[in-house]
């Protein structure tokens, strides 16, 4: 659908007058919701406003710069409006109703695929644009792991994590440079189960405002083994080897040279090292009370980060 005439004021503010309803889809980290507007003239539209301060304007310069070029895996942008002097942010998507983040197998193949796909996109004009993950880099987590080693072992024997094998994984960070290769790929930055769904039956990727330059394991974790308080997720250890089976033999279709064994290798120890820090973290909401998620939520996602790193570690040491 395209906007009613008038919609948007001259000042980029939308007249309220059109909206019969607002119902929040879900709060960003800084508190702004994300909400369906139902419209006096019929039909429906997405409101995003800004829902992380640090993103001013990446999300819309990824729609004008980046996703022309890609297949329609996202949402039609309807309209935006950002204006620094008022605190004005916001963007208006086609709503594509309800949609499904089960996760399921065929699923995340069809995602990996096309993953592969932008992991080989030219990233040359891409330095000069507002690219910033939601995270510091793993070189900085691994290196917030070596520096509070005490800590981490603790952690690991409060949580039943085998220690020599936590021990092994701070050896390795320690004694290697570049333990996890310097590839670095166009990253949508934020692919946990959240972030993308099926539409009836259609694969569509959202909210691409965390897009940056990245290693191809950032993606991979996020939609291998990266938890959600929200979205509940489960992974094996045979479903994991499948899918980065899958991915390697895209890229390699489209001409890398990738060797598969040290693709599983290299992935195991990141996902372990990302896996660690997010157990951190988690402990830390769960210790201070989350304001964004119910304690229920945290204790499910900090279980499924646990079995998530004990299958990494097997694959990795075991």
């Amino acid at each position: 659908m395209g906007l009613p005439r008038g919609m948007i004021l001259p000042d980029g503010s939308l007249d309220g007058r059109l909206i019969a309803t607002r119902d929040a889809l879900y709060t960003g980290m800084n508190g702004s919701s994300v909400e369906r507007l139902r419209l006096t003239v019929g039909g429906s539209c997405i409101f995003k406003p800004l829902t992380n301060d640090g993103q001013w304007g990446s999300e819309l310069w990824v729609y004008k710069h980046v996703l022309p070029y890609f297949p329609p895996l996202y949402p039609r942008l309807l309209a935006a409006s950002i204006d620094s002097q008022e605190g004005r942010h916001w963007l208006l998507f086609e709503d594509l109703g309800a949609l499904d983040h089960t996760f399921r197998e065929e699923t995340a193949v069809e995602l990996i695929r096309y993953m592969a796909w932008w992991h080989a996109f030219p990233t040359g004009g891409l330095r000069d644009g507002p690219l910033q993950g939601p995270k510091p880099p793993i070189e900085i987590l691994a290196a917030e792991l070596i520096s509070d080693e005490e800590h981490v072992l603790q952690t690991g024997v409060e949580l039943g994590v085998n220690t020599t094998y936590l021990q092994e994984v701070l050896n390795i960070l320690k004694a290697e440079e570049t333990p996890f290769g310097q590839e670095k790929v166009l990253s949508h930055g934020d692919l946990h189960a959240g972030n993308y769904a099926l539409s009836d039956g259609r694969l569509i990727v959202l909210d691409w405002e965390h897009m940056h330059l990245n290693s191809p394991f950032w993606d991979l974790y996020h939609v291998l083994d990266m938890s959600h308080p929200t979205f509940p997720g489960s992974m094996t250890e045979k479903v994991r080897e499948r899918l980065l089976d899958v991915y390697a033999a895209q890229r390699k279709r489209q001409g890398s040279k990738l060797d598969t064994e040290l693709l599983h290798r290299e992935y195991a120890l990141y996902a372990a090292v990302f896996s660690i820090w997010m157990l951190r973290l988690i402990d830390g909401d769960i210790r201070r009370g989350s304001a964004l998620w119910p304690l229920s939520a945290l204790i499910r996602q900090r279980q499924e980060t646990l079995t998530s790193l004990n299958q990494c570690l097997g694959r990795l040491l075991g």
